[in-house]
């Protein structure tokens, strides 16, 4: 077994400023790839910070209290996000998820998401507006989220084992709460639901039948995420991954399933429907399973910086054109071009990749773009 090596290294300076083409790209509502891959789901990060310290995220070991988070000042301001969402939606983007780390720490997060609940689709039609959180504010949060225009959330749990989940979290959060979190949401009407769990071979890979057990026939669909190589801080190692198809097998075991159908292009999710109709689970396989050729997601991180993949080494920065003298044209034309330009797809080639090829490499940490 390897040892776990954590190298300490500032993810956020690694960008390249956006520019604004000489021929500008009107928007169409159609915007493809280099691989023809469309524009259709924006995730949005409006904080870098987290109460939370789970190790596959935000290690405490450099996630400290000497840790140097953004400034207010370098955050977008709604204003400004929205403004530059409204240009995303030009081109085609149908779906806006807000994430962090943890969305529900930035204040007053509703004014931002009535202003983006008031956008339109290119064909008039109201986004989709999620948002991923830890659930630790949601039990006092969710009855205004809802009001001000947030449609549904996807919440993280990792099991309900209290002790583990504490463990896990690192901040000793109890998992009672995050239930909680989870029925308020249920009552304030953001739904479905989702909750993701990440899997952790050797970790909490236990709990992931008493966690089917729990949510089956509640409506919430349950996800399981294969544990995943994204940034340099989290200390992965392919060991500590569990394949989406041996968490299926030993779920049907107990409770028989049969597969579904993706529920939109682009659908991250295998779906796996139980047998006797009381709901579904998800898997997540972007270690065994890669799904990158049906992509559709960009994520602009909370200080204006534009990535095309989860697993991207570099950014591109679109702030100094949105708190510049550039037109809404001249933004679109940018991001257009970023988007022209991508042909990530990092997870199809990792399995074709040296062992040690991703070693040293910087790459932008979940915690900074949201996952």
């Amino acid at each position: 077994m390897s040892e776990r090596v954590i190298p300490l290294i500032d993810q956020r300076l690694v960008s390249v400023a956006a520019r604004v083409p000489s021929v500008a790209t009107a928007p169409s509502g159609l915007l493809g790839d280099s691989l023809g891959r469309p524009l259709r789901d924006l995730r949005i990060s409006v904080t870098d910070r987290c109460n939370f310290r789970c190790s596959y995220c935000m290690p405490k070991e450099i996630f400290d209290k000497d840790y140097a988070y953004l400034p207010h000042s370098s955050l977008l301001s709604f204003e400004e996000i929205t403004r530059v969402a409204r240009q995303f939606v030009a081109h085609g983007v149908q779906k806006i998820r807000l994430t962090g780390g943890e969305p529900l720490l930035r204040k007053n997060l509703e004014i931002l998401i009535g202003q983006l609940a008031a956008l339109r689709t290119v064909e008039g039609q109201p986004l989709d507006i999620t948002l991923t959180t830890n659930g630790s504010l949601l039990a006092r949060k969710a009855a205004a989220l809802k009001a001000a225009g947030l449609q549904r959330v996807t919440v993280s749990l990792d099991g309900l084992d209290d002790a583990i989940f504490r463990a896990m979290n690192d901040v000793d959060f109890p998992v009672a709460d995050v239930l909680d979190g989870i029925a308020a949401a249920q009552a304030a009407g953001l739904g479905p639901i989702k909750v993701n769990m990440v899997v952790k071979r050797g970790t909490n890979d236990h709990e992931i039948l008493p966690m089917a057990r729990h949510f089956k026939g509640t409506g919430i669909v349950l996800r399981f995420i294969e544990y995943m190589d994204v940034g340099a801080t989290n200390g992965w190692r392919m060991d500590e991954v569990l394949p989406s198809a041996e968490v299926v097998q030993r779920i049907h075991h107990e409770l028989p399933l049969v597969q579904l159908g993706a529920s939109a292009p682009g659908e991250t999710a295998e779906r796996w429907g139980y047998a006797d109709g009381s709901g579904e689970i998800g898997v997540i396989s972007s270690v065994t399973q890669a799904f990158c050729g049906d992509c559709n997601r960009a994520r602009l991180s909370t200080e204006g910086q534009l990535y095309l993949c989860l697993f991207a080494s570099q950014g591109h920065d679109l702030r100094h054109l949105i708190r510049g003298d550039a037109t809404d044209e001249q933004l679109a034309s940018a991001i257009a071009a970023i988007w022209q330009g991508r042909s990530d797809r990092y997870s199809q080639l990792r399995a074709s990749l040296p062992p040690d090829a991703g070693q040293g490499q910087r790459r932008v940490e979940m915690s900074y773009i949201g996952g």
